[in-house]
């Protein structure tokens, strides 16, 4: 062995399974191309808390990656289409709006399309910004389809998407893929963890059976205990329930009375928010809620009683502290899940940073060195990707019209991060949205958001203004025809799935319950 390769690393251990550690172990079995030894270690006995149902577009990314069948996938899941995500009573009370997937209309000449949108809305002469969106007509209307590229001027070559899911069958069908590609499961609970007395790093972990799992890198999936990351490396927690102060959730899932809708929904309560996620076999329904302005047994009444058809279990409670490690990587140990933090699934993220972290972790794959500029560029860029996803969480709540609870006036009162009442003033000035590098939210995500929840710009772009309003008034019009038209076109989302999809088999409608949150 020469010096460059010595200074490889060979073996990877992946702490815990569920959805973190098989999406990680799937991944890295197809791109490090059976270089490594890739080993993954969990147990039967501890169960999974898995925080994600429903995804947003980016996961297709990651099929792609892994060369995916989409249509494969979606059966063997139990999943279903989504569009958006429809948010009811957030603004006030009886308000609803839908955060879509995908853009707006199309630019016409030198500002955003939005930008003519608010000098129009404004002047009462533009129909609500849903009407110029195809991804939130179709959804409202109960369509879908993929996108048709070959239509390159045609809105339905522009449909975004992504998918909810059971978790619980998506960790199995990652964990199958991932197995038939070289990864080895360890089936076993971890009594302690070792440590180099060198440079700290840890060593491998020593399971019931008496035998130790060594390794050069690890990934820490073992969710909100950290065992790696934090009862280990006490890598510190950033807590952040005074800006999003909810920190528990009711979950149960309940038989299908409907055809799946192709949306999440997430209705506003008195002191929290109820998910609804339609899948094929089942529907996964949860309430975060504030444990300080509501107790669990009001809480698991306020779903209950907000459910539709048949309950299939009882409600399980699951508790969380909104916020992030305050450093993901530390010594050779990277935490990737709920390990790394927790942002509650209001926008259906929590899939999406597994992914992303996935993504940085190849980035900057380590040497035996463990390059500290590397570690701390990492952890740079996942506090930012944290702190941008907090902002756009926080607005939801902040931005509200609500006088019907202690907990929404204390929402709408609180201080909020710079960041955010930067965002906030840039809008309400002229409506102007720009996107900060690499995060997640687009411009168009933030502009449904600002407006469903009551903020209104007080003018707009000047240079709107050299559009005669004529002429924008007729490119309005035109685009939300044309839109209208597509959908028309469209088959139902229950069409679609039969047609491509449909899951060979009902599933057990117990299994999963405690995967159920957006």
């Amino acid at each position: 062995m020469n010096s460059e390769t010595s200074q490889h690393i060979k073996n990877i251990v992946i702490v815990g399974g569920g959805t973190a550690g098989w999406m990680t172990a799937a991944a890295f079995a197809k791109l490090l191309r059976g270089g490594f030894n890739i080993t993954l270690v969990e147990s039967d006995e501890i169960s999974t808390v898995g925080v994600g149902e429903a995804t947003i577009p980016p996961i297709q990314n990651y099929n792609k990656v892994l060369e995916i069948d989409e249509d494969e996938f979606v059966r063997e899941t139990q999943g279903s289409f989504k569009l958006g995500i429809e948010f009811v009573n957030w603004g006030r009370i009886g308000e609803r709006y839908t955060h879509g997937f995908g853009r707006f209309g199309q630019d016409l000449y030198t500002v955003p399309f939005e930008q003519y949108w608010h000098k129009l809305f404004a002047a009462g002469k533009a129909a609500d910004i849903a009407e110029y969106s195809i991804t939130r007509m179709a959804a409202a209307s109960g369509k879908f389809s993929r996108p048709q590229l070959e239509l390159r001027n045609s809105p339905l070559s522009e449909i975004a998407y992504a998918f909810h899911f059971d978790a619980g069958l998506y960790a199995r069908y990652l964990r199958r893929y991932a197995e038939a590609r070289g990864v080895r499961r360890i089936e076993g609970k971890i009594l302690d963890v070792q440590r180099s007395a060198e440079n700290g790093h840890v060593s491998g972990v020593r399971l019931e059976s008496g035998s130790v799992v060594a390794g050069d890198f690890f990934i820490d999936c073992s969710g909100f205990r950290g065992l790696l990351i934090e009862q280990t490396l006490q890598s510190g927690y950033e807590d952040w329930t005074h800006y999003l102060p909810c920190d528990r959730a009711i979950a149960v899932p309940t038989a299908s009375v409907e055809p799946p809708i192709p949306y999440t929904r997430a209705t506003a309560h008195t002191a929290g928010w109820q998910w609804r996620i339609p899948l094929q076999h089942r529907v996964g329904n949860g309430h975060v809620f504030c444990s300080r302005h509501m107790s669990e047994d009001e809480a698991t009444a306020v779903l209950l009683a907000n459910v539709q058809g048949e309950v299939l279990a009882s409600p399980r409670t699951l508790k969380f502290v909104t916020g992030m490690r305050k450093t993901p990587w530390k010594h050779n140990v990277v935490a990737v899940g709920l390990s790394s933090g927790f942002m509650e699934p209001l926008e259906s993220t929590s899939i999406h940073l597994i992914q992303t972290a996935i993504a940085r972790i190849i980035n900057f794959f380590p040497d035996r060195e463990f390059s500290a500029a590397d570690i701390d560029e990492y952890n740079r860029i996942t506090r930012l990707e944290f702190e941008s996803i907090r902002d756009f969480l926080i607005l939801h709540y902040h931005a509200n019209q609500r006088d019907d609870s202690a907990f929404w006036r204390a929402c709408r009162n609180m201080d909020v991060p710079a960041s955010l009442k930067m965002r906030m003033a840039l809008y309400e000035s002229r409506g102007r949205i720009f996107r900060e590098g690499a995060e997640l939210f687009s411009e168009v995500a933030w502009l449904q958001v600002m407006h469903g929840q009551g903020l209104r710009p007080a003018s707009h772009h000047p240079l709107a203004d050299l559009v005669p309003t004529a002429d924008a008034e007729r490119y309005l019009a035109s685009v939300r025809q044309v839109i209208a038209n597509c959908v028309v076109g469209m088959p139902t989302h229950a069409q679609y799935i039969a047609a491509h999809c449909a899951a060979r088999r009902a599933a057990d409608p117990l299994h999963g319950v405690t995967q159920s949150a957006a």
